[in-house]
């Protein structure tokens, strides 16, 4: 279970990565609703969505050796883009594999983050083995 402490121990960790968002209310949904609702615009992050932060978050709590090894993970989109620009921003080689059938423009943008691509399977639970 994830505690406030993690929370605030997160939110210290990406700070300087990350974009400080705006987050508004929305006078429409609030009606519609019957509730505040707010949105949280995380798509004015550099790749265009949260997944950064968890990937900022994950490579800031690598030890030196492990910074040192790289990341690898799969993803077909946006945690590979978070994993590759953050990566890239903090010295970390990056490997990312992705499904063959991956948009190209998802691709394009992870290999130009810096981070090596592999395609390998027909879906992402294949990429994933």
């Amino acid at each position: 279970m994830v505690s406030t402490h993690d929370i605030l121990e997160a939110r210290e960790r990406i700070g300087a990565l990350v974009a400080k968002t705006p987050c508004c209310r929305s006078s429409t949904f609030s009606e519609l609703t019957g509730a505040e609702v707010y949105f949280k615009f995380e798509n004015l992050q550099m790749t265009g969505s949260f997944k950064e932060r968890g990937a900022a978050n994950i490579l800031q709590s690598l030890s030196p050796e492990q910074r040192r090894r790289g990341a690898i993970a799969a993803s077909a989109g946006n945690h590979a883009q978070g994993v590759a620009y953050h990566a890239g921003r903090l010295g970390i080689p990056a490997t990312i594999v992705m499904p063959e059938h991956t948009p190209l423009i998802k691709v394009s943008r992870t290999r130009n983050f810096g981070a090596r691509v592999v395609l390998a399977g027909a879906t992402f639970d294949e990429a994933y083995a």
